[in-house]
């Protein structure tokens, strides 16, 4: 499992980065560096205590409530972590895979930064962050349609979408425009969810 991984996450992730980086080559290859223009950058940390309860906040509702809007209004069978059921300690080297470099990297480039950075830019950051939350959360809501139905599936878009926007707050108004504190807070929570799988925790 852990060498599949390995390749789709790799292969996710440079496919990202390579529609970043054309995007980059057309738009503002004279403007700005690559990895700037998408985030990837030293946090420059803004209200510390702000930022570390928006931190703390958003694992707890990212991971907790959102691991139980997953059982509740979804078919776990259904979720991607369900990949890791019962695996126990040997799904570990995946579940770091799958956490941080399949999901929580890929699309925080994505949205944070590639769509995010640029619809901030063009519409200021309300609408900008709106923009990308909605997308990120409209993405989750179309993965689930088919097997949870439209009620369910907009819960989820809902729930994803509030979190994609306090992520997108978080990086763009206390760390300075970086993403890793997003691909942080991501990772963890998504790792939260498919330790609960391993060791059947639910």
């Amino acid at each position: 499992m852990t060498i599949n991984l390995l390749v789709s996450s790799l292969l996710q992730l440079v496919l990202v980065i390579a529609v970043a980086f054309v995007c980059w080559l057309i738009f503002a290859r004279k403007r700005q560096p690559f990895l700037s223009w998408v985030g990837f950058i030293k946090p420059a940390i803004r209200k510390r205590k702000l930022f570390s309860g928006l931190f703390i906040a958003g694992f707890i509702l990212f991971s907790v409530v959102g691991w139980l809007v997953f059982v509740y209004f979804t078919d776990p069978s259904e979720v991607a972590t369900s990949q890791f059921y019962g695996v126990g300690v040997s799904g570990i080297g995946g579940a770091l895979l799958y956490s941080f470099v399949q999901t929580s990297c890929s699309e925080e480039i994505l949205f944070r930064g590639l769509i995010g950075k640029r619809c901030i830019s063009a519409f200021g950051f309300a609408i900008g962050n709106s923009i990308q939350s909605i997308l990120f959360g409209g993405l989750h809501g179309v993965m689930f349609l088919a097997s949870t139905g439209v009620v369910n599936a907009l819960i989820i878009t809902v729930f994803t979408a509030l979190i994609g926007w306090g992520m997108g707050y978080m990086n763009e108004k206390l760390s300075g425009g970086s993403i890793l504190p997003s691909w942080m807070l991501h990772g963890l929570a998504n790792l939260f969810s498919t330790m609960i799988m391993m060791f059947k925790l639910f």
